[in-house]
C-alpha cells in the first residue's frame, strides 16, 4: 500500500505549530456522525513517527477523492511541511 506521510516538520527543519496540528487536520477531513462523534477518513490518519506528528494518507485517495486529496498536498506545500512518498503518484490536475 502506498502511503503519503505529512510530517509535522518544515523544510527548515522547524517543528509545525501548533503541536495538535495533526488531529485538527484529519478532524477536518472527517465527518460527523449522527451520534455527534467524528468520524475520521478511512484513508487519513494520524501517526507518530519517530517522535514527530505525522499524517499519513493512502494514494489511493488520489484517485477516488482528487479534492481531498489535493487540499491534503495543498496543506503539506503551503505550510512547507516535509511530505514522503509524494513522488510515486503525483497530485491530479
Amino acid at each position: 500500500m502506498s502511503q503519503m506521510v505529512i510530517k509535522g516538520v518544515t523544510r527548515t527543519g522547524r517543528r509545525f505549530r501548533p503541536s495538535d496540528w495533526a488531529e485538527r487536520l484529519t478532524t477536518a477531513v472527517g465527518s460527523v456522525g449522527l451520534d455527534r462523534r467524528v468520524r475520521f477518513h478511512p484513508k487519513v490518519h494520524m501517526a507518530n513517527i519517530g517522535g514527530v506528528n505525522c499524517v499519513v494518507v493512502e494514494q489511493e485517495l488520489a484517485s477516488s477523492e482528487p479534492l481531498l486529496w489535493g487540499f491534503l498536498v495543498s496543506f503539506a506545500k503551503d505550510n512547507e511541511l516535509l511530505v514522503e512518498g509524494l513522488e510515486e503518484r503525483p497530485p491530479p490536475g
